[in-house]
């Protein structure tokens, strides 16, 4: 019988070293592929299951520009610092955005008067523990991926080498 396929071939035979290596560079590509979905499904069955908006995650405070922006309502807010309050548009429609929903300034955002006496919004400091967490999260599955892959495919070799050290019965 011709031995042509390579699952019939002798592997303990002293010449196969280099058919051993071409099977595990085989094998080391198709857990590649297999693991490359798979920690794509675990990556966006996260996301479905966390309930996770990008979007709202890397979002910027809304604020108005009176270039690009139309102002529908204006407040009275208190610096602080200051006697007297100072009026701001609170809602405007951005005539840039699409949907033409009225943005709406938030009740937390802190107005500060600046050294040439102009008016700028006080962004401060905004720590995004859920932005770190998914960050964290992706970081995990990566390094699952690479873990797996490394483990499989030295396991494979080891029985491949360890079938070749095996007397033939």
């Amino acid at each position: 019988m011709v031995q042509d396929f390579p699952s019939q071939v002798d592997l303990s035979a002293p010449g196969n070293a280099a058919l051993r290596s071409t099977r595990v560079q085989r094998y080391a590509r198709v857990i590649t592929i297999v693991l490359i979905v798979l920690c794509n499904g675990i990556f966006l069955f996260g996301m479905w299951a966390s309930g996770v908006n990008l979007d709202e995650l890397v979002n910027t405070q809304d604020q108005f520009n009176p270039q690009n922006d139309v102002c529908l309502r204006l407040s009275w807010q208190r610096l602080a610092g200051s006697t007297e309050p100072i009026r701001l548009c609170s809602e405007w429609i951005n005539l840039s955005d699409p949907t033409g929903r009225p943005h709406v300034l938030d009740k937390n955002t802190k107005v500060r008067q600046g050294s040439d006496g102009r008016y700028y919004v006080d962004q401060g400091i905004k720590a995004d523990y859920r932005l770190m967490g998914f960050v964290g999260f992706v970081a995990a599955v990566i390094a699952f991926g690479m873990l797996m892959r490394r483990y499989l495919v030295n396991r494979y070799r080891l029985q491949l080498e360890l079938a070749a050290d095996r007397p033939v019965v």
